[in-house]
């Protein structure tokens, strides 16, 4: 097939459903060869009865694409290797990483239980931790080896991770840390020829069709601005060669808009040159404050 990503190999976490299956299904229009990662779990984790990973390859397989399922919990270092082994072993190579696997146990902070903030963590930021560990070895052997790759990973963040939302504390840090991840991961993996991006999407998804009912309601007729596949060109540059040069950023994407954000970068800034007393600490945060733009809002409020 051709395609901006032809001849690729691409591995997509929780691509059973919602985004992960748009953009599988996205990356091998493109002709990319897919690993479909996915559980097969419901929305709170349990475990589902069907077997979503192999529906979506069956589809790609029909449109005369190449795809294989994958069903190991990429939150344990077992899961994660084997992952990245399979897209190895299949097709031999690995090209592109996008993570997207997630689910939500939502609570007000003083509802919110441990395990469900365990539970959460666990799955969005060690589920993004461990396949990116695996597939960065992978990639820094074939740069030693003199194979250097043109290699993508692409983070799934969140307006939570970004600015908060009530009742989503677990989810929101754990987002916010997948910035950090991706951060960090871009400046210590160029080396070896691997950029490092993330989205924020906003779209129609298991999660977010509950949460935000309205909002994400698809409309009767017309463009639906909440699709999941509208995110998914997007992810499918940054995850293609086309992308030379992009890395260390955080875009937005919602229906037919893209932002690159900006994150946190000095603002106002006062130095008085000697250790402050807590009350003119006071005094010159708030004169900082006057001066600063104001925070965005945190969802729900």
């Amino acid at each position: 097939m051709s395609g901006i990503c032809a001849g690729r190999v691409v591995v997509v976490t929780g691509a059973g459903r919602g985004l992960g299956r748009a953009h599988a299904l996205a990356f091998a229009a493109e002709g990319a060869r897919v690993v479909v990662n996915d559980l097969g779990v419901g929305l709170d984790g349990a475990p589902d009865a069907d077997s979503p990973a192999a529906a979506v390859v069956a589809e790609i397989r029909a449109a005369g694409g190449e795809a294989s399922a994958h069903g190991g919990d990429i939150a344990t270092s077992a899961g994660a290797a084997d992952l990245i082994r399979t897209a190895v072993e299949t097709y031999g190579r690995l090209d592109t990483l996008v993570s997207n696997a997630g689910f939500l146990r939502d609570r007000m902070l003083v509802n919110l239980g441990e395990d469900d903030w365990d539970a959460v963590v666990r799955v969005h930021l060690k589920g993004h931790f461990l396949p990116l560990k695996h597939a960065a070895a992978h990639w820094r052997a074939e740069a030693r080896a003199g194979r250097t790759p043109k290699a993508r990973v692409v983070h799934t963040s969140s307006g939570a991770g970004l600015l908060g939302s009530v009742g989503q504390a677990n989810y929101s840090a754990a987002k916010a840390g997948i910035i950090g991840l991706t951060l960090v991961a871009a400046a210590e993996l160029a080396r070896y020829g691997v950029q490092v991006n993330a989205v924020a999407p906003a779209a129609r998804t298991r999660m977010t069709e509950r949460t935000f009912a309205a909002t994400m309601a698809a409309p009767a007729a017309g463009f639906d601005a909440m699709a999941p596949e509208n995110v998914s060109p997007l992810v499918v540059w940054l995850g293609s060669a086309g992308s030379a040069g992009v890395t260390g950023r955080v875009f937005e994407a919602e229906g037919g808009r893209i932002t690159v954000m900006e994150g946190w970068r000095p603002g106002p800034t006062l130095d008085k040159g000697a250790r402050w007393t807590p009350a003119e600490a006071g005094e010159a945060a708030r004169g900082l404050l006057a001066e600063a733009e104001p925070p965005g809002r945190v969802y729900g409020v």
